[in-house]
């Protein structure tokens, strides 16, 4: 893995949390989404500073992409939880991104 690919997937991961973010408050029920939009947030951030210490060369990347994985992590397994298909696709870009994100941080 390459840190362009893990780049890649950081901002897939961002993009779809993101989305998830979104559909999650206009969602019926928001408040059972609210820990779900929780960890959308932290993972998305969290995704940005992966991206921007890899692209920077930053000492500190594997450490930051060491716990991008872990917080993508748990993003995902929030989002498994439910349902709805943006909450599914975020998974899976959760997922990705932690594998990702775990290669480079060896």
């Amino acid at each position: 893995m390459t840190y362009e690919e893990c780049i890649q997937a950081c901002i897939d991961c961002m993009e779809a949390c993101n989305r998830c973010y979104d559909a999650c408050l206009k969602e019926e029920n928001v408040k059972m989404m609210v820990e779900c939009i929780r960890t959308d947030r932290e993972c998305a951030d969290i995704c940005a500073l992966a991206i921007k210490s890899m692209q920077s060369n930053s000492p500190f990347a594997a450490q930051i992409c060491k716990l991008c994985a872990e917080i993508c992590e748990a993003c995902g397994n929030e989002c498994k939880k439910h349902d709805h298909q943006h909450c599914q696709e975020c998974a899976e870009a959760c997922y990705r991104c932690a594998e990702a994100c775990r290669s480079m941080a060896k």
